[in-house]
């Protein structure tokens, strides 16, 4: 058991270049599909389908791809940013603020202000540096029983993302959610590279790879007592 706590709080995101050289065994992959597969999800609907692109010049052509930049999601990304550890300490909840571009990290920022030609550019990089590419699609008119939103079914696509990040790291192979590939202009050409067909959605992808230079950063969490309510909602702890 404690075996499985140090796993799960090793597990980390790999914003990194990944080393092209360096491929993935068939077996890795497959232990980390496998467990993936089980997952709970809701009703053990498993609805969910992955396309893995292993193709360099595949990969390539997705990379290619130009993208957008979202005014929302950096006025709203930038309230989850610190500019220090001792201010990520006291949150102990979002990131390291020089995770992003100069100009994400403010929060006044212009549509005039956000080029893509530096979002691309180190898009394109990390791309291109990944040995396998998973793509996770889903259907959403299959949604679970009596779910409003289809919440449960994203939880089931949440818990698939867990299992395989977990066995993934568990086998030293490095991972990293990209959100960008699920919509506007990137979503639309991966669609028609991969020949996805129009009921299934993109929910996410990850990168697998192993990191060049693995990149150490602070990670923090709140404490359990920081968000257990014993009995009654405000009794802080158990």
């Amino acid at each position: 058991m404690n075996d499985l706590l140090t796993l799960i709080k090793k597990r980390h995101s790999s914003r990194v270049f990944f080393d092209q050289k360096r491929l993935i065994a068939k077996d890795d992959l497959h232990k980390i599909l496998e467990a993936g597969s089980w997952a709970p999800t809701a009703h053990n609907m498993q609805n969910y389908e992955v396309v893995i692109a292993d193709d360099k010049k595949l990969i390539e052509a997705i990379a290619a791809i130009k993208g957008t930049i979202s005014l929302t999601f950096v006025k709203e990304n930038y309230k989850q940013l610190s500019f220090s550890e001792e201010e990520l300490r006291k949150k102990k909840t979002g990131v390291p603020g020089t995770m992003f571009p100069l100009a994400w990290r403010n929060p006044n920022v212009k549509k005039a202000d956000l080029t893509a030609d530096d979002r691309d550019s180190f898009m394109q990089e990390e791309l291109n540096s990944t040995p396998v590419l998973g793509i996770v699609l889903y259907d959403p008119t299959r949604r679970a029983p009596a779910s409003k939103g289809d919440f449960l079914g994203i939880i089931s696509l949440g818990c698939v993302m867990e299992n395989m990040w977990l066995m993934a790291n568990s086998l030293g192979i490095d991972f990293h959610i990209v959100s960008s590939l699920s919509n506007g202009p990137m979503e639309k050409g991966i669609r028609k590279l991969l020949g996805i067909p129009e009921n299934l959605m993109i929910a996410y992808s990850f990168r697998l790879g192993y990191a060049v230079y693995p990149h150490k950063y602070l990670r923090v969490r709140r404490d359990v007592e920081d968000f257990t309510h014993h009995n009654k909602y405000g009794e802080k702890g158990i």
